[in-house]
């Protein structure tokens, strides 16, 4: 007598008593699931062979942590605005080799021979010496508290800080102010402005070169008659400013992108300078663009003369 035909109307069960769904079952499980796209083409994200097995033995599809409806959106950095990214990107890599050549071995020696305490001294000199062009910007940009404390830590730390070395202003909780005419230009309707990157002076935008024009007059370095020593107080300067951005190093260092990263980080930290006062939640932003000494750009009085050119 021919044995009879095995009962195929319920699945078999394993040990923990839970059914096995048949192959077909199975696939569609997982060809419904969240690594495929949405055109039905291959896998995104292949699951692993213990996923597949999951799937198998319970029918459920494997776990796509992509998908997952609890977790939160994505953060989404600002893009740039930069039609012109060719001949930056080009500018970059010609400023990158002149800062790994010159600029960085130059502030590392600054920082191994000259002592802390003179180094802070020299920091707090140049910042003061900002306020006055400070102060002029935040009244152009209808700011007179912002203008009124630039202008008194300027008295201040000019006096009592003996030419601005030191810095009695922060302990009378006088706030810094950074203004300069590129973020006025910002608040006067030039909003969108492209990306552009100066041969030296590295990032900026097509607005903030402009306002480079419009603080120079107001520069006390560029005042100087005497090249010899305006020159020596702008390198100075230049290297004071880099040896501020080693912390910055250590964020671009592994970067697949490097040009993108410290184009769109410059660029956010640009937009918050100029509208981070109409921003409600500042717990959204990162800590360098809540802190105005952070980042520091090359300002109009550090950027030597062209000879030839008159200085106001």
């Amino acid at each position: 007598m021919a044995d009879a035909a095995p009962d195929t109307s319920t699945p078999p069960v394993i040990d923990d008593g839970l059914p096995v769904p048949d192959a077909d079952s199975a696939q569609a499980a997982l060809q419904e699931g969240a690594y495929r796209d949405d055109a039905g083409g291959e896998p995104v994200l292949a699951p692993t062979e213990a996923e597949l097995d999951y799937a198998v033995l319970y029918g459920e599809e494997p776990y796509d942590p992509v998908a997952d409806p609890t977790l939160p959106d994505p953060a989404q950095m600002q893009v740039g605005y930069d039609p012109w990214e060719p001949f930056n990107r080009r500018m970059h890599r010609v400023n990158d080799a002149i800062d790994r050549t010159v600029a960085r071995p130059l502030a590392t020696a600054y920082m191994k021979v000259v002592p802390r305490p003179v180094r802070l001294g020299v920091s707090n000199f140049f910042s003061n010496l900002g306020q006055p062009v400070s102060a002029v910007n935040a009244l152009l940009q209808g700011k007179p508290v912002q203008a009124g404390q630039a202008l008194g830590r300027f008295v201040v730390n000019a006096t009592l800080g003996i030419g601005g070395i030191f810095d009695p202003a922060s302990d009378a909780e006088i706030p810094f102010r950074s203004e300069d005419f590129g973020q006025t230009l910002g608040i006067w309707g030039w909003q969108n402005s492209r990306y552009l990157e100066l041969p030296l002076f590295g990032p900026r935008t097509l607005r903030d070169a402009f306002g480079i024009v419009g603080d120079a007059p107001l520069s006390p370095t560029r005042q100087l008659n005497d090249d010899q020593t305006r020159w020596a107080l702008q390198g100075l300067q230049l290297v004071d400013l880099r040896t501020q951005l080693f912390v910055v190093d250590r964020m671009r260092e592994g970067a697949a992108d490097d040009y993108a990263l410290v184009r769109d980080a410059w660029m956010q930290r640009r937009q918050y300078q100029i509208f981070g006062d109409l921003q409600s939640d500042d717990d959204a932003l990162p800590d360098y663009l809540l802190d105005d000494e952070a980042l520091p750009t090359v300002p109009a009085d550090a950027i030597p003369v062209i000879p030839g050119v008159p200085l106001n």
